[in-house]
């Protein structure tokens, strides 16, 4: 799908008289018809696709082509990075993705007035994906906040046992949080580096104004990051309380099971022992022989534990 911007009433001239040509999942009509217009090449989803800085970060003819990831979802969605291209000129603006994105969307309904710099549309939409990115941090801190509360709550030391299995539930969500904000963090980078290729290399016909916004996005990407490197330190810290406490949790169904059969022996013992069936036994004459047998498992019972507790293991 192609989108110009702005709108004009001549449709027959509004791919040439667009600042900003939106392409979504454009087809090959499509891309023949931008470069045509523009002389520009549409960078292809494998180009978008590259990892390479210089791959992502391009100057060919004075358009420069820029890529990134761009995060897909929020809240307890699949967060998708799809790839999204970007070719800045000065007359022109090219958005390429193959994805639909509510971002792109609020910056179209804002900018969609005459007459648009393709430089401020373009600035825009990073200002937008920047905000974006503070959403989802804000969101993924709102979660690790809330696996806080559980994980070091008081009853967690009343009720170990029983809370093993919510304590894994939450070393699921951390995980998946820890892997969302690896996502986060390399968008932020791509994030400045297009941001600072662009002041660098777009200097001369840039205004001052839009340099500074351009400075402003790289400052705010930047205090971002330190705050995803705080988000991802605690991702950590909870990964290894849940852990620890999940540990503790089995030591104490052990350490149960361990004073159980060290209790149980002696009694054992002593009832396999008078359970046997020789014929000269001389406690089978007694009188008080089963009393004395009985008083014997139980008091064999009692001082293991009376020991295991004065020496406050159990």
């Amino acid at each position: 799908m192609l989108r110009a911007f702005p709108v004009t009433p001549n449709i027959e001239n509004s791919l040439s008289q667009a600042s900003w040509i939106d392409l979504i999942e454009p087809t090959t009509a499509e891309i023949a018809a931008f470069e045509k217009a523009f002389s520009l090449r549409v960078p292809t989803r494998a180009e978008l696709s590259e990892i390479e800085s210089t791959s992502r970060l391009q100057v060919d003819h004075g358009a420069l082509y820029m890529t990134t990831p761009l995060i897909i979802g929020s809240g307890d969605e699949p967060w998708i990075a799809a790839p999204t291209g970007f070719v800045l000129t000065k007359t022109v603006l090219l958005t390429v993705r193959f994805v639909q994105s509510a971002i792109f969307d609020s910056v179209t309904k804002e900018l969609n007035v005459e007459p648009l710099e393709p430089a401020q549309a373009y600035i825009r939409v990073l200002e937008e994906l920047v905000d974006h990115m503070a959403d989802l941090l804000e969101a993924s801190s709102q979660a690790l906040d809330d696996a806080s509360h559980v994980i070091f709550r008081r009853e967690n030391l009343r009720r170990l046992s029983r809370e093993t299995s919510l304590l894994r539930q939450l070393l699921v969500r951390t995980g998946r949080t820890s892997e969302r904000m690896a996502r986060v963090n390399y968008t932020l980078v791509c994030l400045d580096r297009m941001a600072k290729f662009t002041g660098e290399r777009a200097r001369e016909w840039l205004g001052q104004d839009q340099l500074s916004r351009l400075q402003s996005v790289s400052a705010d990407i930047a205090s971002l990051e330190q705050y995803a490197e705080g988000v991802i330190n605690r991702i950590q810290l909870l990964q290894d309380a849940a852990t620890g406490i999940i540990n503790i949790a089995q030591n104490e169904v052990m350490k149960i099971l361990t004073v159980a059969s060290v209790a149980g022996i002696p009694p054992v013992l002593i009832a396999g022992i008078y359970g046997m069936n020789f014929k000269n036994m001389p406690e089978l004459s007694w009188t008080w022989g089963y009393p004395f047998a009985l008083f014997l498992i139980v008091l064999t019972t009692l001082l293991p534990l009376i020991w295991f507790k004065w020496k406050n293991w159990i």
